[in-house]
């Protein structure tokens, strides 16, 4: 207990502290390169992305919407960086996860989506909720590299939805 140096690492800090930061790290950096790789793929300057119509004023919420899971995501990575499983397990549930799809207006946005971005919807909404379990299972038995798997693929599901869809 205490401060037994087998449990710190050379530049102080449990091992699972310094491991979780760098997981977090690469998964930060992976998920932006692949978010740029992905817009990079048509280097001809044309979107190939399939335009999707929405309703103006549902265009616009969906967009607030989308802004709203990017800020759960960042209040969920600041949440992990603190070791803050119970908090980032919340947020996700409840800004991301499943039980968040009347706050977001699921059902009234649907019937404008093409099937597969309502599949990378759903994904999204179902990783949240798994992510949202591995992060209180976390708070427990401290496998941070399981929920940060977990969050990485909620953001697979957020970045193959927005490399293959875009609204008009």
């Amino acid at each position: 207990g205490g401060n037994d140096a087998r449990h710190e690492g050379r530049h102080g800090g449990p091992p699972v502290r310094r491991l979780a930061g760098f997981l977090f790290g690469a998964l930060v950096l992976g998920t932006a390169a692949l978010a740029y790789a992905q817009h990079m793929h048509d280097s001809g300057g044309h979107d190939a992305r399939i335009a999707v119509a929405f309703p103006a004023q549902l265009k616009q919420h969906t967009l607030a919407s989308m802004r709203g899971h990017l800020q759960a995501l960042a209040q969920i990575q600041g949440y992990l960086a603190v070791h803050d499983f119970d908090r980032a397990a919340d947020v996700a549930e409840f800004q991301l996860g499943m039980s968040s799809l009347s706050l977001h207006g699921a059902h009234a946005v649907a019937p404008y989506m093409p099937k597969g971005m309502q599949d990378a919807g759903t994904a999204m909404h179902r990783s949240a909720s798994q992510f949202a379990l591995a992060a209180k299972e976390a708070s427990i038995d401290h496998d941070v590299p399981r929920a940060l798997g977990a969050l990485n693929k909620v953001t697979q599901a957020c970045v193959a939805c927005h490399a293959g869809y875009r609204l008009d």
